[in-house]
């Protein structure tokens, strides 16, 4: 069954017209006669399930070519007889490239800040109506003179109240021995990295905070040519007075100031700032884990009964699902490695999310993923954070061409979590995992288009 709601409006508006002329021409009086629910709204105990797809570019599964959403209810979404065309039907978000979506925690507003382009960094939320329905709602905000016009931010679970965005910039360091003509002769010193955080209300589309401010490793670090390049991901702890940020480390060869990829991997970093004010930024280091904890499009952290979990990427041995305690340091006696809990080599976390039980889907690629249109993609498993255990979900298909380094959003409704499958350019479908029992239901099919690719479920 193919589902445009357009068509869908006027099909339940001819049903109702011939069943009131039915009823008026009978012995009915108006009182018998039962309420019609409002098809635009989804039924009692539902909610919106908003499907993104990113449309290609230049080249197969960039997503460059601009992001379109579609939405349907609950229902619908379970249900393997619907179909939906978002690249067809769907609302066009305004974004240059793939725009960073956010969505309210009942699913019912969808908050988006446009990536690069004119319109980059400027902020708008919209009313989920079902279909391509989606009304704009309140005022919009730039945010691109405070973090550029290619923001990384996330929304802050704190109620679908504040959003927040980062950046970070450069700079290496050297001291002034050699001659203005001969900069060669300048010793390396440090890399400076300047990190700019900028905290918004959603509701009324204000900023409400700003700090610019230097972020720095330990001097050893430094000195050894390590330094922040790329920060994502804030994330506010249980208690709402710090927000921690992830950070990606770089490396340089202190010799020559050139890049050196070949240096020890550190262990994973945080940077922990005061809320709401941004300010004294520390950083944290994991003992357990190594790499970068940034991420990419997706959520890289969450917080779950007092303490944030959080993935991280580019561990030597296999991505780690990492906890920070309430006492904002990693709990390193909480040692959670995929390689060992789903029987792999080189596992790396690409999405994850929990519900409301600290039971999450989490998408991973590993050293036996095959090589596919846009590079090397995954599988999907069931993950128990108290338990720390893992499981392949294997009733979702397997595909190489199914990319997921560019995947955004799972929608959580209680325990149940909706996300899409669908390889570059092939139909695929929503599929819903109930966390608490294992069930999947494979639910609505996903309507592709040539090179282009679903981006998640909200």
């Amino acid at each position: 069954m193919k589902i445009n709601f357009l068509t869908y409006r006027t099909m339940v508006a001819t049903i109702l017209t011939v069943g009131l002329m039915t009823a008026c021409s009978s012995d009915d009086s108006p009182g018998d006669l039962d309420p019609q629910p409002d098809p635009t709204d989804p039924v009692e105990d539902s909610r919106w399930i908003t499907i993104a797809a990113a449309k290609m570019g230049e080249n197969p599964g960039d997503g460059n070519g601009g992001t379109l959403i579609y939405s349907v209810s609950s229902e619908d979404a379970k249900d393997p007889t619907v179909s939906i065309e978002p690249f067809d039907n769907g609302f066009i978000v305004p974004s240059n490239r793939t725009a960073r979506l956010q969505a309210s925690e009942d699913g019912s507003t969808i908050f988006n800040i446009s990536y690069a382009g004119d319109t980059g960094g400027n902020y708008t939320k919209y009313t989920v109506e079902g279909g391509q329905n989606f009304a704009p709602t309140g005022s919009q905000v730039s945010i691109a003179q405070y973090v550029g016009s290619a923001p990384r931010w996330i929304k802050l679970f704190d109620g679908d109240k504040t959003g927040a965005a980062v950046y970070v910039s450069t700079e290496h360091q050297f001291d002034d021995n050699g001659t203005p003509e001969d900069a060669t002769d300048d010793t390396y010193l440090r890399t400076e990295a300047t990190m700019g955080v900028v905290t918004l209300d959603l509701q009324n589309s204000t900023i409400v905070e700003y700090q610019e401010q230097s972020v720095g490793l330990s001097p050893e670090e430094e000195a050894d040519g390590y330094y922040i390049s790329r920060i994502d991901m804030p994330t506010l702890n249980a208690a709402g007075d710090k927000l921690y940020i992830g950070a990606r480390l770089s490396k340089v060869d202190p010799a020559t100031a050139e890049s050196d990829s070949d240096g020890e991997i550190l262990g994973s970093k945080t940077i922990v700032l005061d809320y709401p004010s941004l300010l004294n930024p520390t950083v944290i280091t994991s003992t357990v884990g190594h790499g970068n904890t940034n991420g990419y499009r997706s959520i890289n952290s969450f917080e779950f009964e007092g303490s944030v979990y959080q993935a991280n990427q580019g561990d030597p041995q296999g991505s780690h699902i990492l906890k920070i305690g309430e006492d904002n340091q990693y709990d390193d006696s909480y040692v959670f490695n995929l390689d060992q809990a789903l029987g792999v080599q080189d596992a790396y976390i690409l999405a994850w999310r929990p519900a409301e039980n600290g039971k999450a889907v989490l998408a991973y690629r590993h050293a036996g993923s095959a090589e596919g249109v846009a590079g090397e993609q995954g599988f999907f498993a069931l993950v128990d954070l108290k338990a720390r255990t893992a499981e392949q979900i294997t009733e979702i298909p397997y595909d190489p061409n199914f990319y997921l380094f560019q995947y955004q959003g799972f929608a959580v409704d209680g325990t149940e979590i909706y996300l899409t499958q669908a390889p570059v350019g092939e139909n695929g479908n929503i599929y819903v995992v109930d966390t608490e029992s294992g069930e999947v239901t494979k639910g609505a099919e996903l309507v592709n288009v040539s090179g282009s690719h679903f981006i998640g479920a909200f």
